[in-house]
């Protein structure tokens, strides 16, 4: 049993993460319940490992990048749908 901080925060228990290996999770909200998993440090390169003979002609480096241009337009509108500004040096 843990308690949920006031910023919707839990902590997870360090044998755990180290078992897990890694510092990022997934969180699927099921309804009833969350199910939490360790997520791969970069996914790009897990899923190349997963289907590199698929991945040949692809420039990894160009699709982290296009992922995280992606991952910033979503931090910026979610700082606008809160009345803030988005970081304008990034």
């Amino acid at each position: 049993r843990m308690k949920i901080s006031k910023g919707g925060q839990v902590s997870i228990p360090a044998p755990v993460r180290h078992r897990w290996g890694t510092t990022s999770i997934t969180v699927d909200d099921q309804g009833d319940r969350l199910v939490i998993e360790p997520a791969p440090e970069d996914p790009i390169d897990a899923v190349a490992g997963l289907w590199a003979e698929y991945f040949q002609d692809v420039d990894l480096q160009e699709l982290r990048d296009e992922m995280r241009r992606e991952e910033l337009e979503a931090e910026d509108r979610k700082l606008q749908a809160h009345g803030l500004e988005p970081e304008a040096d990034r």
